[in-house]
């Protein structure tokens, strides 16, 4: 493997980097709580597994190449972040629902990690990363597929750290964030912010 420490760096700075993952995890965390925030970031991770595993065995590759299967994926993709963007402006007026909501409380929590697995595996922009950048520091030989591997795994376990990390913080904040004129303004916030990346995935052509 080339430069392993500079993998780390860059690794780093791309994990830390606010975008799509970090707007996805603020809104869950602020809005269901810490355990929910961490569901979240686990799913968003395991997304990066899948993405992992599939450009290792040549299936992003496969993606990549053809423009029919990146355009499905990419509108799919972007179509559900505004899904998800579109869902912080709707409140719920009917009580009875949200009861319900409180009460299947497992249901609620499971959503957080699909939200978070859908949202990572759904935009091909991902997996075009793992193809271009990961690639950059593997030797090429026998074992490349084994270093591609294990790349991805550190690459996820540095952001499942940092998720965890800022998830722990953010739930401090949340007793402040969750008054009802913050947590309008960051719900609206982040909607906006969702909504923008899927606008953004949506019109954007493949490199």
């Amino acid at each position: 493997m080339n430069d392993f420490f500079t993998f780390l760096v860059l690794s780093l700075f791309v994990v830390m980097s606010p975008g799509i993952d970090t707007a996805l995890i603020t809104k869950r965390t602020i809005s269901d709580g810490r355990n929910d925030g961490y569901k979240m970031a686990l799913g968003i991770t395991t997304g990066s597994l899948v993405h992992t595993f599939a450009a290792a065995f040549g299936l992003s590759a496969i993606l990549m190449q053809s423009a029919v299967a990146f355009e499905i994926v990419k509108y799919a993709g972007a179509i559900y972040l505004i899904y998800l963007g579109l869902s912080s402006f709707i409140t719920m007026k009917n009580k009875n629902v949200i009861k319900i909501e409180k009460q299947n409380n497992y249901e609620i929590k499971k959503s957080a990690f699909k939200q978070g697995l859908l949202s990572n595996v759904l935009n091909p922009k991902v997996a075009m990363f793992f193809l271009t950048f990961l690639p950059q520091f593997v030797k090429t030989g026998a074992d490349a597929t084994q270093q591609f591997i294990m790349m991805g795994i550190i690459y996820t376990v540095l952001s499942i750290t940092w998720f965890f990390v800022y998830v722990f913080f953010i739930n401090y904040l949340r007793e402040w964030l969750m008054s009802p004129k913050v947590k309008r303004i960051m719900d609206k916030v982040t909607g906006l912010v969702l909504i923008g990346f899927g606008l953004k995935l949506a019109f954007d052509k493949q490199a």
